[in-house]
């Protein structure tokens, strides 16, 4: 069975790469460009992977994360944040999370 990604990405270009990247890479990818679209496709389908964004319409990735950390279906799937914010102590806030990553774009595609 393929791995189930999640990327949640409003940036169409860049969401478009990561799913190429890692459809290549024989993962079964799901994309969501705004928070809402992001919480139903993580509650229907329970990816086993989330690359999120921290800026997003519809609510920051944040809220997104601690949103699928209280719901039981996608509490203990591991978030990659990714942003391209230089805003001081970005990581450190996200690291609040546990992320199994924290990328800062741009970042190279064989880096994810």
């Amino acid at each position: 069975m393929k791995q189930r990604i999640l990327i949640v990405e409003y940036d169409a270009r860049i969401a478009l790469m990561l799913f190429m990247r890692l459809k290549a890479a024989n993962y079964e990818t799901r994309l969501a460009a705004n928070a809402v679209e992001a919480m139903s496709i993580a509650k229907r389908d329970c990816p086993d992977l989330i690359v999120l964004d921290i800026s997003l319409p519809g609510g920051n990735g944040f809220l997104v994360a601690e949103w699928l950390r209280d719901l039981k279906e996608t509490a203990g799937v591991p978030i990659i944040f990714m942003t391209a914010s230089q805003k001081p102590g970005l990581r450190e806030e996200a690291g609040e999370y546990r992320p199994a990553a924290f990328l800062e774009k741009p970042f190279d595609a064989k880096e994810l």
